[in-house]
């Protein structure tokens, strides 16, 4: 090759990159350089990476987006590895991290009216704040939230929030907490950078220029009084053109405000690329559902392709639609690969539709265990799963620094919010004693309690987690269950756990079942539909590989119940409680009861948790309406 003056620019890139890089990682806590200087030394490094890199064998790409990409890519693993190197020496003493980090809080927010309410300017320590401030629960702030939404300011937190941010309502009815810039920083320094970082270690394979698909869909706002948007706490990859390049969706796409519409459309752009690296959602059972919709309508898409056309069935706004038809282009060899691929069951079809797709990256623990259980078994056999996070409206909670491990464990983040623990055998207490980080023992289970950095001062959460181990000074913890989601008809407190538990134990002796959705309803919602007997659960669930259940097989989820729950057993001898009703629903309820609940909560699909426990009559109602037997 002859002398090429833009090979000299990219080489000459290339060298303040590195030096930048070098240099970043020796003094970590200088300021990043100009952004001229970073986007130049990005930008040949791409360059390079398009000419020599061999790799990458998907559709082609536009050199600004492979530019866009690396620069998103590198400052972002510069930045994981910064927070990274924060989050361990932070462990290493985490008492005095999370104090710093309340002491925070409290200055920040002391000239609000709560503040002087409570006196903050006057606390000195932990001690001082848990003796002159009660626990709280979402009743506690509803009324100064609503202030907030009228217009109010400083009434708890001393900025105007970014949103009112609706929380999903697993555990009932969804509540209206605030979302400041605070929280969302550390979301994303604190959380997400370091779990990319985690990836990064953990998986190697991933370094490399291959887009993301993100399951994600346009969430829909409102106003308050004052202007301020309600909704989920959420926003578009598309807010950011130089995010947006790393995944496979255009920007057009999240802009369509139907779920049924957007989800084709991501399945469409990620059928076109075979490169694709990585699938990516908030939580396993959106993945689930993308599988089962790609399924049912897999010739549709190929035939998309095959013509490079978008599906006239769709519902687009004239100018959305003639934006995607322009990235569209006929590919029959794409189509013709896919059809084989399809054709051949959907068994692993992840791996095969995607031969270099290297993690599936969406929380699968909690209420979602059971989607990433049937995920892996199924549609994506063979794909590692990463459950990077344990957040939640709140903000962050914890990230998992151990991917490659099947148990899902979060370690705490000491920086994002002040912890105290409430042991498990002391939440019915009136005023239950906490424990701080320190004093929590492994093996044991606490409810959260938490003060964030949008206003929330010791809140107990309602979720209930076991100390696993410590990495340094700091918890690790699995997530157990929410307090909302026990299923209590004489005092036995059975939670989504121990349920599940016994669930699994028992769908393994009915022959060729497999679990697809649950959920259950304490019999005193029901009233008159099911008839007078002793209070009982009845237990919804949809199976496939079986019709239909025997009287006996039926009884056997009793039983499991039984061996691992000694209360409820004991319930069930003196016959204070009846035989748990277990109903087969048909194929497909618990996707149409998923609409039903969003409906009802205006939760968006991004943020939505089954409820394993129904709290409202109607739901139930229409599950009954479901049953098949």
């Amino acid at each position: 090759m002859g002398f090429s003056w833009t090979r000299l620019l990219v080489l000459l890139c290339f060298a303040v990159l590195s030096v930048f890089v070098a240099v970043s990682e020796q003094l970590p806590e200088i300021p990043l350089l100009p952004t001229s200087v970073c986007v130049l030394s990005l930008s040949g490094m791409a360059l390079i990476w398009r000419h020599i890199n061999s790799k990458m064998k998907g559709e082609n790409r536009t050199l600004s987006s492979l530019l866009s990409q690396y620069a998103a890519v590198k400052v972002v693993g510069w930045l994981g590895r910064r927070h990274r190197r924060k989050l361990e020496a932070d462990t290493l003493k985490a008492t005095q991290v999370q104090e710093e980090t309340l002491l925070k809080r409290l200055r920040k927010n002391a000239d609000t009216r709560y503040g002087r309410r409570y006196d903050f300017s006057s606390v000195k320590d932990a001690a001082d704040f848990r003796a002159c401030h009660p626990l709280t629960s979402y009743e506690h702030y509803s009324e100064l939230i609503r202030r907030i939404a009228a217009g109010e300011e400083k009434v708890i937190i001393a900025e105007k929030p970014l949103i009112l941010a609706m929380t999903s309502g697993t555990s009932g009815s969804s509540s209206m907490l605030l979302s400041t810039r605070d929280t969302n920083t550390e979301f994303f320094t604190q959380g997400v950078t370091v779990c990319l970082d985690a990836v990064r270690q953990a998986f190697p394979e991933t370094d490399t220029l291959q887009r993301t698909t993100k399951f994600f869909y346009n969430p829909t706002f409102r106003q308050s009084e004052a202007g301020i948007p309600i909704g989920p706490n959420s926003s578009t990859p598309a807010s950011s053109r130089h995010t947006l390049n790393l995944y496979t969706t255009p920007a057009p796409a999240f802009e369509v405000p139907s779920e049924k519409d957007t989800l084709y459309l991501h399945l469409l752009f990620a059928l076109k690329d075979p490169s694709v690296g990585t699938l990516e959602s908030n939580f396993a059972s959106t993945v689930f559902y993308v599988f089962t919709a790609l399924q049912e309508r897999w010739q549709e898409l190929v035939e998309d392709i095959e013509r490079g056309q978008i599906n006239a069935a769709l519902s687009l706004e004239p100018k959305v639609r003639t934006r995607l038809e322009a990235l569209m282009r006929p590919d029959q060899e794409r189509a013709a690969q896919l059809r084989v691929h399809f054709q051949e069951g959907f068994r692993g079809i992840a791996k095969r539709l995607w031969p270099r797709l290297h993690l599936v990256l969406a929380v699968d623990s909690g209420s979602n265990q059971i989607y990433g259980e049937m995920l892996r078994e199924n549609y994506c056999k063979g794909v590692p799963f990463y459950s990077p996070f344990y957040a939640a409206t709140e903000g962050l909670i914890g990230v998992n620094l151990w991917p490659r491990e099947p148990d899902r464990r979060y370690l705490l983040c000491p920086r994002s919010m002040f912890c105290e623990f409430l042991p498990e055998s002391s939440l019915d207490e009136e005023t239950p004693p906490t424990l701080l980080m320190e004093e929590v023992k492994e093996g044991e289970s606490y409810e959260l309690v938490v003060t964030n950095a949008s206003g929330l001062f010791r809140y107990r959460i309602g979720d209930v987690v076991r100390v696993a181990g410590f990495h340094n000074r700091c918890p690790i913890v699995e997530f157990q269950y929410r307090r909302g989601q026990m299923l209590n008809v004489r005092g036995e407190k059975v939670s989504e756990a121990l349920f599940l538990g016994a669930l699994k134990k028992a769908v393994a002796q009915w022959p060729g079942a497999q679990l697809v959705d649950y959920s259950c309803a304490e019999s005193g919602i029901l009233g008159d539909t099911i008839g007078g007997s002793d209070p009982h659960y009845q237990v919804f669930l949809e199976l496939k590989g079986v019709r239909n259940l025997s009287e006996e097989q039926r009884y056997k989820l009793d039983i499991c119940l039984q061996q691992d729950s000694a209360v409820y057993k004991s319930f069930r001898i003196k016959g204070s409680i009846g035989p748990m009703r277990v109903q087969l629903v048909a194929e497909g309820a618990f996707r149409e009861l998923r609409k039903q609940m969003m409906a009802d909560t205006s939760t968006s699909p991004n943020t939505f948790k089954m409820q394993r426990v129904l709290r409202r009559k109607q739901h139930a109602d229409f599950l009954l309406g479901k049953t098949v037997s």
